[in-house]
């Protein structure tokens, strides 16, 4: 079995990248979904990370979906996330420079392809020096309906798919 295929079920599939972003804050919180949101990195509101669609992650995520908007990005967003948002140690902005020097990669393209294939993962030590946590700005028009009810029920809050694309958008 290749080394970025997760076996599931008697089936081989990709891992899946998805983000995640805190959409509600700490008041009235669950200690053991603050605890969670800490798991995450997610220690603000609208802070956002890339998180892999493994086991763990998915449970961590699902628990904490009445504080925070997740779903699989795409290539087009996470190069525009990474360019405007993606910082280095010493909270230096990432560069096309950057990511020749700290990684194999010869472009941000590249990479970002090798992060989506799930070639390359944040804790991996070929990564190291790259911010995991993005610090967004709040949506520019604010967000789709409401804050406090799921995306089914018109709100913005658990998974919401490929609507988290336009989300990032709103908030980079």
């Amino acid at each position: 079995m290749a080394k970025n295929k997760v076996k599931h079920n008697n089936a081989e599939f990709m891992p899946q990248l998805y983000f995640a972003v805190r959409i509600r804050g700490a008041p009235g919180m669950n200690g053991k979904i603050s605890d969670t949101l800490s798991m995450l990195r997610m220690h603000k509101v609208n802070h956002g990370v890339l998180i892999w669609s493994e086991k763990s992650y998915m449970g961590m995520m699902n628990k904490c979906k009445d504080y925070i908007a997740f779903g699989e990005i795409n290539e087009k967003t996470l190069v525009r996330l990474l360019r405007a948002r993606g910082k280095v140690e010493g909270n230096e902005p990432l560069t096309e420079e950057y990511i020749k020097k700290l990684t194999k990669y010869k472009s941000m393209k590249e990479f970002c392809n090798a992060l989506l294939k799930g070639e390359i993962q944040y804790r991996e030590k070929d990564i190291y020096k790259i911010k995991p946590v993005f610090r967004l700005h709040p949506p520019r028009g604010g967000h789709r309906g409401t804050v406090k009810k799921h995306f089914g029920e018109g709100g913005v809050l658990g998974n919401v798919g490929e609507y988290i694309n336009d989300i990032i958008h709103k908030m980079i």
